[in-house]
């Protein structure tokens, strides 16, 4: 058998504040802490208050209801609880994704620690819980719960070192005092079929290993589906199946739950329409500045072909037309050389036929002084 619950992050803010479902949330903490825990007291906290929904009783209609924002500089922390030896949980919900989660996480722990500490007393400091519910993934693929604490500082020079411990009693043992962080993704937690079908569809060689099982899974589970299983044993779980079934609410219980329930979901639908405008614009933006890189590029791309081109059809046309100059000044030398080889035979053939010098000059319009040079220069004379 299943119960439907109302939403953990209902329960935190308007249930269980209660001293008579503290059993519930010792329960949660007992199996996210891996020890015995019992919430002594919850303690006054920021929050963002709602004012309570009406029911006409004619209609049956549900009132209005809204949430009222404090836009001052404080801790919203959903709830702060005071727990075995005085240590403290603090526990956040997020739903919407936040650019500053991991700033207001570091706030609220060290607002906790410092709350602490009255002016001129010793720091005693007593070991600050985080527990920080992200309903969004924080680009995280397959783990659900994570964790962080600094236990010791560690010696740069030699392997040493120190807790982050102390405990002003001397008899005691010391005990670490840094805050611990934990960090839940429910809706990175998958049933075995949901956790096969998601490694069938990787595309990476990777497939991370079957996770082990706790107790405090199904308390995750919880936290996704707002559903307690009868077969589920995690301490208080059974407890918050009951207490906060929807079944046993009140008609106004339930009008301020649904109330609630619109609420977060008008603030999704503004989040999510804000985002589509802002990518459309972006889109717009991106096609404008690519339209001019894009013609940029071209445009040098382009004055980069043309000079190519040009380039080649204009070594293409010099070519032709050099090679028609050489061909005429090459056919103009080549008759030159032709012609005066032609007359130094001519006088040669000349004069070794008895012709006179002056006969010879008349026959190759040459004058005496050639004639003569060329006979010395053949040996004629």
């Amino acid at each position: 058998m299943e119960r439907t619950i109302i939403s953990f992050d209902y329960a935190i803010k308007n249930v269980l504040r209660d001293k008579a479902n503290f059993d519930i949330l010792s329960g949660f903490l007992t199996e996210l802490l891996e020890k015995n825990v019992t919430v002594q007291e919850v303690l006054e906290s920021e929050i963002n208050p709602t004012i309570p929904a009406t029911i006409d009783k004619k209609t049956g209609k549900t009132g209005k209801v809204r949430n009222v924002r404090n836009t001052g500089k404080v801790s919203r922390i959903d709830l702060k609880a005071k727990i075995d030896d005085g240590e403290l949980a603090v526990f956040e919900i997020q739903y919407l994704d936040k650019v500053d989660f991991m700033g207001k996480i570091l706030f609220n722990a060290c607002k906790a620690v410092v709350e602490q500490i009255k002016i001129g007393k010793k720091y005693d400091i007593k070991k600050v819980y985080s527990i920080n519910i992200s309903y969004y993934g924080l680009n995280a693929e397959d783990e659900y719960v994570f964790t962080a604490n600094l236990k010791e500082f560690k010696g740069i020079h030699y392997d040493e070192v120190i807790p982050f411990s102390q405990n002003l009693d001397p008899r005691g043992a010391p005990k670490h005092i840094h805050p611990e962080y934990f960090l839940i993704l429910p809706y990175n937690f998958e049933n075995e079929e949901e956790r096969q079908m998601k490694n069938k569809n990787r595309k990476r060689d990777f497939v991370p290993k079957k996770p082990s099982k706790s107790k405090f899974d199904e308390w995750v589970y919880v936290l996704k589906n707002s559903v307690v299983k009868s077969e589920f044993t995690a301490a208080g779980i059974q407890a918050a199946g009951e207490k906060l079934d929807m079944l046993n609410m009140t008609p106004q219980q339930k009008a301020e739950y649904e109330a609630e329930l619109i609420a977060l979901a008008d603030r999704k639908s503004e989040m999510q329409t804000a985002e589509l405008k802002g990518e459309k614009r972006g889109e717009k933006r991106g096609e404008k500045k690519g339209e001019a890189k894009g013609l940029k590029k071209g445009l040098k791309k382009g004055e980069t072909i043309g000079m190519q081109k040009g380039e080649a059809i204009g070594m293409q046309k010099g070519e032709a037309i050099g090679l028609e100059k050489g061909e005429a000044i090459g056919l103009e030398k080549g008759e030159a050389i032709g012609l005066e080889k032609e007359k130094k035979e001519t006088i040669i053939r000349g004069h070794n036929n008895g012709l006179s010098i002056d006969t010879i000059a008349k026959i190759t319009d040459l004058s005496n002084e050639q004639i003569l040079k060329i006979l010395k220069e053949n040996g004629l004379i």
